[in-house]
């Protein structure tokens, strides 16, 4: 009995080195593969920021770091050598994360200075419009949102005071909000002013609307990219009535012809009563003529 145990003992341990073996060459293998595959991948060399870097932070050696990065996934833009990204007093002119590469298109240029000028692409334009409690969103519009632009006014040729709101910009980005540019203070503020990003068309429309009537902000989803043509909205849409326009005034009527049907002549039991009650005009030609409607009733 004591022969048998030692030979199962002595099998297990076998099998035991063997799956040992086995496991191990796998590893091998696989480390061997990886080795040759980031031998074959040429590597270069990328500045990252070290730590997270807010708008206006100065670039310096101990915020920055060189790191290995594949050469075909290189970003545009990026830094390939610590004193390439210093060169002068460079900021960051938008947030940059923690491991994410510099780019030249983040940061100022070599003289420091950090200005919302730097953000705007060549064939766009920055255009401040007013702003409230209420048409900036209750505050909740921060820079880097996306939002489109509402103009509430009064219905041209209407005497009343009848408004109606259209559509005047889509996806329009924020650059700023009062005197802030830091995309990543997100703390509600109710501002005056707030800062869009568009082109000379737009820049244009934005201050055309500004002076006939209230521009409003609508907060949207920044991956939402859809634009469109949308409905004009009137009091109409509202219910409870419709929008009232001036008409010109009609001209007088003359006095209209009743005209008594012929059954309502007979003498009889039955005799024609003709009160004042509905009536139809009937049209011939240009000349109209008014019929009541008779009652009829006993005596």
């Amino acid at each position: 009995m004591n022969r048998r145990n030692a030979i199962v003992l002595a099998a297990a341990a076998i099998i035991g080195l063997f799956a040992v073996f086995l496991v191990n060459s796998w590893f091998s293998n696989k480390a061997d593969q990886q080795a040759r595959s980031e031998a074959k991948t040429p590597i270069a060399k990328v500045v990252v920021a070290s730590q997270a870097l807010d708008f206006g932070t100065p670039l310096t050696n101990t915020n920055l770091k060189l790191v290995e990065w594949p050469q075909a996934s290189v970003p545009e833009g990026a830094f390939t050598t610590i004193p390439q990204a210093l060169n002068g007093e460079r900021v960051a002119l938008r947030p940059i994360e923690t491991g994410e590469p510099v780019l030249a298109s983040r940061v100022s240029g070599p003289d420091g200075h950090a200005s919302i000028a730097n953000n705007i692409p060549g064939d766009m334009r920055a255009v401040a419009i007013s702003v409230s409690a209420v048409t900036g969103v209750g505050g909740f519009v921060t820079p880097g949102d996306v939002v489109d632009i509402l103009l509430t006014r009064q219905i041209p040729g209407s005497e009343n005071d009848d408004k109606m709101t259209s559509v005047v910009l889509e996806n329009v980005q924020v650059l700023a909000v009062d005197q802030l540019a830091d995309e990543k203070n997100t703390k509600p503020k109710v501002s005056k002013t707030a800062t869009v990003l568009t082109d000379m068309y737009g820049a244009q429309k934005l201050v055309l609307a500004s002076q006939l009537g209230t521009l409003s902000l609508a907060l949207r989803n920044v991956e939402n990219q859809a634009v469109g043509a949308h409905k004009l909205v009137t009091a109409r849409d509202l219910g409870g009535g419709g929008v009232r326009f001036s008409r010109p005034s009609a001209p007088a009527q003359t006095r209209p012809v009743y005209v008594v049907p012929a059954a309502a002549k007979n003498t009889g039991a039955i005799a024609a009563r003709i009160p004042s009650g509905p009536s139809m005009t009937i049209y011939r030609g240009v000349a109209d003529t008014q019929y009541e409607v008779p009652h009829y009733g006993l005596r």
